[in-house]
This record gives C-alpha cells, sequence and structure tokens, in this order.
C-alpha cells in the first residue's frame, strides 16, 4: 500500500504526508509545474501543465490496494478501476457504491454552470474538516495493515 496524492489545490497534502510517515508507508505527491512541493522522504512527481495531466500521472502509478487523495471524482473512479481507494480531502472514502451518484452530480452541476447558473462555492476549510480526513484516513491504512 502507497498513499498517492492529487497535489494540485489540496490543502492536506502535508498531512497525508505526515500520516504515511508516521506509518512507515511510502507517499508519492503528484503535482503540475504551478506547484512545487518538497519533502525529505517523500518522492515528488511534477508533471506538465495540462488537463488532466496530473490525473493520469497518478492513475497510471496506482495500483491495487493504494490510497489515492484527490477531490476529483473522475480520478477517484478511475482509481477505483485500478483497485486503488480514493479518499477525498474531508476524508470521504470513495467507494463502488458511492461513485456513480458523486459523477452524477458533478456531471449536473456542470450542466447548471454552463447555462449560467452560479452555484455556491465551498465554504472555508475548517480545522474539523482535516481532523475528518485524518480520521478516515487513519482508519483506511488500520484496515489494510490488519
Amino acid at each position: 500500500m502507497r498513499i498517492l496524492i492529487d497535489a494540485d489545490g489540496c490543502p492536506v497534502t502535508r498531512l497525508a504526508v505526515e500520516i504515511a510517515e508516521n506509518h512507515g508507508i511510502k507517499a508519492i505527491v503528484f503535482c503540475d509545474t504551478s506547484h512545487i512541493f518538497e519533502f525529505d522522504k517523500t518522492e515528488v512527481v511534477t508533471v506538465s501543465k495540462g488537463a488532466d495531466s496530473v490525473d493520469f500521472a497518478l492513475v497510471n502509478r496506482c495500483e491495487k490496494g493504494d490510497v489515492a487523495v484527490t477531490q476529483d471524482y473522475g480520478l477517484a473512479a478511475m482509481v477505483l478501476s485500478k483497485g486503488g481507494i480514493p479518499i477525498t480531502q474531508n476524508g470521504l472514502v470513495i467507494n463502488n457504491f458511492n461513485i456513480d451518484t458523486l459523477l452524477q452530480t458533478r456531471h449536473i452541476s456542470k450542466k447548471a454552470r454552463m447555462n449560467n447558473v452560479h452555484l455556491k462555492g465551498p465554504s472555508k476549510r475548517t480545522a474539523q474538516q482535516d481532523k475528518d480526513f485524518e480520521n478516515s484516513l487513519e482508519t483506511l491504512i488500520l484496515k489494510q495493515i490488519f
């Protein structure tokens, strides 16, 4: 098991790396050239800017049992297809039972935006969301280890 992090715009990148290191699990951070990450013990994969370039780099490295931190439901679906376990920055574990609903919601929202319907964006990130993510990732790791 490894922890693969879609780091473009991810507010829990450092937290995920810290949790991986605490458990002796390899973490790999994926980002494009717009971002700079440096970690002592963590591999950083930097790809060229481009539509979904980070997503494709991550999914190409994903293996069965890997945990992928992402807020992109399309990437989460690809991770699921490779036997990986996607988790969002808020701690939602994405699985075969909820992915269809999440993708449908994304599609409906995109159609609304294309028709000039202004949807409310996400609210300011809270400490509780970080805690929820931490608890969910810790639980996933412990389930995989034991």
